[in-house]
């Protein structure tokens, strides 16, 4: 069974997932949540994620929210060439740098770019 992903294809996060699954041939059962519809604030998907976010990946049981937590799981779990996650821990660490700069310092300040 494929992973579910819960997003909003307007989300750069959701997008950000759906390109990295792509990238490393991995099948998701995409579950579309339109959050301008509040889809993101019903109790089934609070019960989900409590945090109410998209993306949330849900694979079979196990629930992970955070598109950069999303993607690393998905690397470490189904990224079978490891290409764009390998292995080796010092090339791991340069790809999570990266990862957590985009959330920590680009994706927030992204907001005041009009």
């Amino acid at each position: 069974m494929a992973p579910k992903l819960y997003g909003d294809n307007r989300s750069p996060c959701v997008r950000a997932v759906l390109l990295a699954a792509e990238a490393m041939k991995i099948k998701l059962e995409y579950v579309a949540i339109d959050v301008v519809k509040k889809e993101h604030l019903t109790n089934e998907y609070i019960n989900l994620n409590s945090r109410h976010t998209v993306p949330t990946l849900d694979d079979d049981g196990f629930v992970v929210w955070d598109s950069h937590a999303i993607m690393m799981y998905l690397g470490e779990k189904y990224g079978n060439d490891n290409s764009l996650y390998p292995k080796d821990i010092k090339k791991r660490a340069l790809i999570n740098q990266k990862l957590l700069f985009d959330a920590g310092d680009l994706f927030s300040i992204s907001r005041y770019i009009a």
